[in-house]
C-alpha cells in the first residue's frame, strides 16, 4: 500500500511537470513559441539539484559551471550532453553566454549559513559578487539565485539591499521570499533563500509557486530502499518513520563529513527510527535485527532531497554525500522553473506550472505537437 501510494504521488508529480513544460500561450515577438525551450546559464552548479530541476520545468542548459573537479564529474555521468565547464564562475567569459534566458546560480551557502562564521562579504567563497557581474554582462530576461535561510537575517539586511539595488540599476525587479521544501512535495523540512529577478515586461506575470504539500514521508520514500537486501523490517520501520525529515546537512570541506548533522539533527532523526551518526555504505541486510535502528545511505538522502533514483553521485562517500546534502531540492527547483517559465511566456498561470486547461489535454496537445527540434543554445566558441 505504501508503494502504490508513493508511486501515484510521483505519478501525478510527472504529469504535472510535462503538462507545465508543454503548456503555451500566443507568443509575442520576443517570447518563444511553447514548443522551444529557453536557455539557462547555471552557476556553482554542485551536484546538479537546481540543474535537473530547471531541466524537469522545460529549460536547456547552455552551460553547467561548477568549480569541483568531483561535482564535475557527477554532472557529466549523468546529463552527457550537458555542456559541463569545470571553472571559477571568477573567470567564465561571459561574451559566450550572449543571448540566454536565464542565469542561475547557487552561489556557495557557508558565507551566510548559520552553522558557519557569517562572514557574509568578507568570506572567500561569497560568489555574489561574480555572478552579478556576469548578469550585468550577458543581461538574461530572468535571474535566479538560491541560498541558505540565514541570508534573509537582519544580519544580511544591508548585503541583501545592496544586491537588490544592483539587480534594480540594471532594469531588473527582484523579489525574493523563503520556500520551505516540505510545501512542495519534498519530504525535509529545508527552507531555502530564493530570488528572483525579471525585466519588468515579464515581472508582472511571475507568481511564487503554490504549495502543494508533502507527498510523502521519510518512511514512504525510502522503504523500497530500506528493503532492498531483503531486510524484513523494512515496512514496520517506514510506519515508525512516518514523518517530515529535518533538514540535510552536506557540510563543507572546512567542516562536516558523512552523517546527518548536528546534536539536535540526530536526535529528530532518531524520533524517525533512523540512527544520524553516520551514512551506511548499503541498505541493511536480511539479518539487521528489526529493533535496531537503521543508518541511510547516500541513495537514500538523495532521495529525501527529491532525487530521482537513476540520478547518481559520484566519488567515495564523503564526496557523494556533500553533493546530496548541499543541493537544492530539484522538486523545488522544478516548481521555481515552472514559475519563471511562466512569466517569460507572459502567461498567467492558477497554480504550478498549469493554466485553466487540464493536464490530460496538455498531454494530448503535446503528444500532436512535437514535430518540432526545441531550440538549442549553442555557446559561441573562441
Amino acid at each position: 500500500m505504501i508503494s502504490q501510494m508513493a508511486f501515484a504521488c510521483r505519478l501525478e508529480s510527472i504529469k504535472r511537470a510535462f503538462a507545465a513544460l508543454t503548456a503555451c500561450s500566443h507568443p509575442s515577438d520576443d517570447v518563444k513559441s511553447w514548443n522551444m525551450s529557453f536557455a539557462v546559464l547555471e552557476l556553482c552548479a554542485g551536484g546538479g539539484g537546481q540543474a535537473l530541476g530547471l531541466e524537469m520545468a522545460g529549460f536547456h542548459h547552455a552551460a553547467a559551471v561548477e568549480y569541483e573537479a568531483q561535482y564535475c564529474t557527477t554532472l557529466r555521468k549523468n546529463r552527457p550532453h550537458w555542456n559541463v565547464i569545470q571553472q571559477d564562475i571568477r573567470h567564465l567569459r561571459h561574451q559566450d553566454f550572449s543571448g540566454i534566458d536565464l542565469l542561475a546560480a547557487g552561489v556557495p551557502c557557508p558565507p551566510f549559513s548559520i552553522a558557519s562564521k557569517q562572514l557574509g562579504a568578507d568570506d572567500s567563497r561569497d560568489m555574489f559578487p561574480a555572478a552579478l557581474e556576469l548578469v550585468e554582462h550577458i543581461r538574461p530576461r530572468a535571474v535566479l539565485f538560491e541560498n541558505v535561510p540565514g541570508f534573509a537575517s537582519a544580519k544580511f539586511a544591508d548585503y541583501r539591499h545592496k544586491l537588490l539595488g544592483r539587480l534594480s540599476k540594471m532594469g531588473y525587479e527582484p523579489k525574493w521570499t523563503i520556500l520551505q521544501a516540505a510545501d512542495y512535495g519534498v519530504p525535509q523540512l529545508r527552507p531555502r533563500f530564493v530570488l528572483v529577478a525579471l525585466q519588468p515586461k515579464d515581472a508582472e506575470f511571475f507568481l511564487w509557486p503554490v504549495e502543494t504539500g508533502p507527498v510523502e514521508t521519510v518512511g514512504s520514500a525510502l522503504v523500497g530502499l530500506m528493503g532492498a537486501n531483503g531486510w524484513s523490517g523494512a515496512e514496520a520501520w517506514a510506519v515508525k518513520a512516518c514523518g517530515i525529515a529535518p533538514t540535510v546537512v552536506g557540510g563543507s570541506k572546512k567542516h562536516g563529513g558523512p552523517d546527518l548533522g548536528p546534536t539536535r539533527a540526530k536526535r529528530q532523526w532518531r524520533e524517525l527510527a533512523v540512527d544520524g551518526m553516520g551514512i551506511a555504505d548499503a541498505a541493511p541486510e536480511a539479518s539487521f535485527p528489526e529493533g535496531k535502528l537503521p543508518r541511510l545511505t547516500v541513495p537514500m538522502v538523495a532521495r529525501i532531497q527529491s532525487f530521482p533514483p537513476e540520478w547518481h553521485f559520484t566519488g567515495g562517500k564523503t564526496w557523494a554525500y556533500r553533493q546530496v546534502g548541499n543541493a537544492f531540492p530539484p522538486e523545488v527547483a522544478k516548481c521555481v522553473g515552472h514559475s519563471i517559465l511562466n512569466a517569460l511566456n507572459r502567461r498567467r498561470a492558477s497554480s504550478n506550472g498549469k493554466d485553466g486547461k487540464s493536464a490530460q489535454l496538455q498531454l494530448l496537445d503535446a503528444s500532436r505537437s512535437l514535430r518540432r527540434l526545441p531550440f538549442q543554445f549553442k555557446p559561441k566558441v573562441r
